[in-house]
């Protein structure tokens, strides 16, 4: 009987198929934004920073209201530059370098200005940057008149076939590649001929003279390390190296590997503490090795490298490291070390002492 009264009414047969039809119709279209809403990446990349601007003896005690205030509000302004351009899309080394070059700027650092005094009263000048994508690294050693050592480290990874390049050689290219050159008295501060000063007053007084040098007097660096909108992480370091240092000696700062490394596999590091210690023990590239070998995590990797292997080893100071998921790890065996990050998530820390 039911199949006997549809047939009687055909136009309601076709009108409800049309009913039927368009509504599938509507619903399809209305899906189809939804979708696409869903496949939309979701805000915009992550990117982090972690900076560093030396490690050692530094301690509350010793340390003004002012002094203290003046080393955050630098250190402040530094990771927040670069956070920006990271988040404005600049690749990671632009972002490393151009942080940098805030810290070589500041007297309170040892790098660039600020930097500390060789045994002859001069200032010679390392630094290295390296990207963890291409495995591109570039360094200079031992330059004197170059305005911004981390720039021409950079100019070096970008332009030369070479990774270091020192001396009056690095200067040379420098120079014909358009960076600015200065007085190497541009360098000099006051705070840092009174620690030169007071070095070789105690090294006149023991038998060896050269290799007493003591605490901060030993290291003091500057360092970047970042995650990038493309997913590239890249780390970067200068510094001023040692406290009356003699015959052209070079700390780990410029040395890939020792000082700075980075590999998106596993992180990027920058280190600073006593030299000879980070190159004999490759701390850089352990770290990021024992990421990738062992599966450690990062803040695994880098504790036991600062907090085991340098402790036994004699050997003081800290690291900034970075993966590329933004994971920023910051430790330090020595009393203090100047540090600020931003993670992924805008958060920012700023800190000088243990915690």
């Amino acid at each position: 009987m039911f199949s006997s009264r549809l047939s009687c009414q055909p136009h309601r047969i076709r009108r409800t198929l049309y009913t039927i039809s368009t509504l599938a119709v509507s619903l399809a279209f209305k899906s189809v934004p939804a979708l696409a809403a869903d496949l939309e990446p979701q805000g915009k990349p992550p990117v982090a920073i972690a900076i560093h601007g030396g490690a050692g003896t530094i301690l509350k005690s010793s340390m003004t209201p002012e002094k203290e205030a003046d080393y955050k509000s630098v250190l402040t302004h530094a990771v927040k530059h670069g956070y920006t351009l990271l988040q404005k899309g600049e690749k990671g080394e632009v972002a490393v370098v151009e942080t940098i070059k805030i810290l070589e700027s500041s007297p309170l650092f040892n790098a660039g200005i600020g930097a500390v005094y060789t045994f002859d009263g001069e200032h010679e000048l390392d630094a290295s940057i390296m990207h963890g994508g291409s495995k591109n690294a570039g360094a200079v050693a031992g330059v004197k008149t170059i305005r911004s050592p981390i720039e021409a480290a950079l100019l070096v990874m970008n332009e030369s076939p070479h990774v270091m390049l020192s001396g009056k050689g690095a200067e040379d290219y420098a120079k014909e590649n358009g960076l600015e050159q200065v007085d190497n008295s541009v360098f000099d501060t006051e705070f840092r001929k009174q620690a030169l000063d007071k070095a070789k007053a105690r090294m006149q007084q023991v038998s060896n003279g050269y290799g007493s040098q003591q605490g901060n007097e030993r290291f003091g660096t500057v360092g970047a390390v970042v995650l990038d909108s493309e997913g590239n992480i890249v780390a970067g370091t200068s510094t001023g190296g040692m406290t009356a240092k003699r015959y052209g000696r070079i700390g780990d700062s410029p040395v890939i590997g020792a000082g700075t490394y980075a590999d998106n596999e596993s992180c990027a590091v920058s280190a600073t503490g006593h030299g000879e210690y980070f190159i004999r023990y490759n701390v850089a590239a352990d770290i990021c090795a024992r990421m990738k070998y062992q599966g450690l995590s990062l803040n695994d990797a880098a504790n036991t490298v600062v907090n085991d292997v340098l402790v036994k080893a004699g050997g003081d100071g800290g690291v900034i490291a970075i993966d590329a998921k933004g994971n920023v790890a910051m430790p330090f065996n020595s009393a203090g070390m100047y540090r600020a990050s931003i993670d992924v998530n805008g958060n920012v820390k700023v800190a000088i002492y243990k915690d």
